[in-house]
C-alpha cells in the first residue's frame, strides 16, 4: 500500500480534533542549552528558523530545524 503524496486536511464539521503542529523553538544568540547528544553548550549563531550553530566546548555543531533533541537552561 503506498503512503498519500498529501497530508490529509482536516474538515471543519469533523467530530475529530485538528492535528497539532509542533512548535518550533526559538533560539538566540548566547542562549545556553543542552542537546541529547552532545551535551552543554551555547548558541553562537542562528540562521532564522532553518539551523542554530552551537558551541559544545570541544566542538562547534550546526543543528538543523526542528530541535527536537535539543532545549534551553
Amino acid at each position: 500500500m503506498t503512503r498519500p503524496a498529501a497530508p490529509k486536511r482536516h474538515l471543519p464539521t469533523s467530530p475529530f480534533k485538528a492535528p497539532v503542529t509542533p512548535r518550533c523553538e526559538r533560539f538566540a544568540l548566547g542562549d545556553r542549552v543542552v542537546h541529547d547528544t552532545y551535551g552543554l553548550g551555547r548558541v553562537t549563531r542562528v540562521e532564522e528558523e532553518i539551523a542554530v550553530l552551537v558551541d559544545f566546548g570541544s566542538e562547534q555543531i550546526r543543528i538543523l530545524s526542528p530541535f527536537s533533541k535539543m532545549s534551553h537552561l
